[in-house]
């Protein structure tokens, strides 16, 4: 291999180390300077769109568009496979070499916020029968699943939810609905797919955004990834609410889009033992072909007739996409 000397050399080097961290804009602005850092820039665009989760999930979820839309390689954000309390930074590296760009630390998957003092089993039966946290057993039962505090480790057969996404997906620029996420392989029904990462917000925060991305949704084809979630009391009462927003950092779950139908997946709360906010999980309602579209419902109430379009091209499809006062 020809070896790099010199000042352009120098300029290469330190290019693989910077280039990473651009958003794409920039990226392309480099690339106009010099047919080095053109090269470079396109190397980087090619590892992007090979894989969305910047190496943080163990399968790679690579970006495909369709033949209509040829000019969108990859989107861009901020990867995380777990629920954030805090964004951590507004540059994350993505494409680089994997000393730039290493695999996710295990500690990275733990963002959930522990209880002082809480019950954890002690057993080490990889969630058998006689493990007390034991309670996920499949799509129609979800109860705890083994915590940080726990004598199990990470394979665990009760911490099923635990480990990121459990299915190969890919993301499919459509000339339509643009991005959205469909299986790369069999998934059969009640099999869990991944769950819904994103920061963590305050009902106060949420709000805010909310109206903020209206105001974005209202100027051109603008779609936020703010999801909020309640769950009710057997007598209907609200008594838990989790907003958790994957438009600027998040995992595959943001590409996921709505169908009027309920889609081929259903959510399900999921708790860790000592963890003191539960996630939001992903599960196959019925059986998933191989490069099916991967869909749930976004929820039944439509506040804004006139609002933005639903592509879902269900039987049921309303022809808007569901709309309510955040």
């Amino acid at each position: 291999m020809q070896r790099r000397n010199g000042k352009e050399g120098g300029l290469v080097e330190c290019a693989e180390l910077v280039l990473p961290y651009l958003t794409p804009s920039e990226l392309a602005n480099v690339s106009l300077t010099c047919k080095s850092l053109l090269k470079l820039s396109r190397s980087i665009t090619l590892r992007r769109s090979s894989d969305a989760s910047r190496t943080f999930e163990t399968l790679p979820v690579p970006f495909l568009s369709t033949a209509a839309e040829p000019h969108h390689p990859y989107a861009h954000f901020l990867y995380t496979p777990s629920l954030l309390l805090l964004l951590p930074s507004l540059r994350q590296p993505w494409g680089g070499s994997s000393a730039v760009s290493p695999a996710a630390p295990a500690s990275h998957r733990a963002q959930s916020v522990g209880l002082v003092g809480a019950s954890a089993c002690e057993c080490r039966a990889c969630g058998g029968p006689a493990c007390p946290c034991a309670g996920l057993r499949g799509l129609d039962h979800v109860g705890r699943e083994c915590g940080p505090g726990c004598s199990c480790g990470p394979h665990c057969g009760n911490r099923a939810t635990q480990n990121g996404v459990a299915a190969r997906v890919k993301i499919v620029r459509g000339e339509r609905k643009g991005w959205g996420l469909h299986s790369d392989q069999f998934i059969a029904k009640g099999e869990f797919v991944f769950e819904y990462a994103g920061e963590l917000l305050t009902t106060k925060e949420a709000q805010r955004r909310h109206q903020y991305y209206d105001e974005l949704a209202s100027q051109g084809r603008f779609s936020s990834a703010l999801l909020v979630v309640r769950e009710h009391l057997p007598s209907g009462k609200a008594c838990l609410r989790l907003n958790i927003d994957a438009t600027r950092i998040g995992n595959v779950a943001r590409f996921v889009n709505h169908s009027c139908d309920g889609g081929n997946l259903s959510t399900k709360l999921v708790r860790s033992s000592g963890a003191l906010f539960p996630r939001l999980c992903f599960f196959a309602s019925k059986d998933i072909q191989v490069d099916e579209e991967l869909t749930f419902s976004y929820g039944e109430i439509r506040k804004r007739p006139n609002g933005l379009p639903c592509f879902c091209s269900s039987p049921s499809c309303f022809g808007t996409l569901p709309s309510e006062d955040t």
